[in-house]
């Protein structure tokens, strides 16, 4: 008896990472279930308060995973809003509590989806960075993050106030974004010095990037000069806008 496994089409791997995200998911909201039933069954308040408080860890961890979700690939994203959530997400599960706010700006970006989730990753990892590594000396600990779009070249800056206790040395993280970065046809910079470290990602958009970047400044271009923007008989919607300078 011969038998005939099938093969689905699956060319970008986007399955095998639509079940990592499931599975992840559900053991995250068993374990939130688990934990909060003990808290309610627990008779002591200190135990009861302590458990609770892990319930809500475990939420922000679940909502990190939510923010870094991969975008649809079939079009475009807003890697601005994107990246937006993704900070929001790490600074509440991971900054809130050592008192380092965040400083988030963004220019009007597409990217398509997979780029915009490796994006995502990266940003993720180099905040993850800071909060284990990084000392700040400074009375008000503070992370920027600021994506821009030069021309076709996109740069996202992440930097810090603080200090490293040493050389930042490539670990397993670091290597991950470089590979990351190497993926999307760019590389990430890192500078050191007194006052704060820097890491400085760049990378060309694709052509699809460069298509929805040229007609999003066609849009914004006709807006400023007071001309209606319609395509196919309906008006244009309004793009994705620059956040300046929010904070968490």
């Amino acid at each position: 008896m011969t038998e005939h496994i099938v093969q689905l089409p699956n060319p970008d791997g986007s399955l095998l990472l639509r079940e990592w995200d499931h599975r992840i998911n559900n053991e995250l909201n068993s374990a939130i279930y688990a934990v909060s039933a003990k808290a309610v069954r627990s008779d002591c308040v200190a135990v009861k308060a302590a458990l609770l408080d892990v319930v809500d860890l475990l939420h922000q961890c679940a909502d990190v995973h939510r923010a870094l979700r991969m975008p649809d690939q079939g079009r475009l994203a807003d890697a601005a809003s994107y990246l937006q959530q993704v900070c929001f997400a790490i600074t509440k599960y991971r900054l809130d509590c050592l008192a380092i706010r965040v400083l988030y700006s963004a220019d009007d970006l597409r990217l398509e989806g997979g780029r915009c989730w490796k994006l995502g990753l990266i940003v993720s990892e180099l905040l993850t960075n800071v909060a284990r590594h990084v000392k700040f000396d400074a009375e008000l600990p503070e992370l920027r993050v600021k994506l821009m779009l030069a021309g076709n070249v996109v740069k996202c800056g992440v930097s810090d106030n603080g200090s490293a206790p040493e050389l930042i040395r490539r670990g397993r993280g670091l290597t991950i974004v470089g590979e990351l970065a190497s993926n999307l046809g760019g590389c990430v910079h890192t500078s050191c010095a007194a006052e704060g470290c820097s890491f400085l990602l760049t990378f060309p958009l694709s052509e699809a990037e460069q298509r929805g970047a040229g007609a999003t400044h066609d849009v914004l271009k006709r807006r400023k000069m007071g001309r209606p923007s319609t395509v196919g008989g309906g008006k244009v919607g309004q793009p994705g806008t620059a956040t300046g300078g929010r904070r968490w």
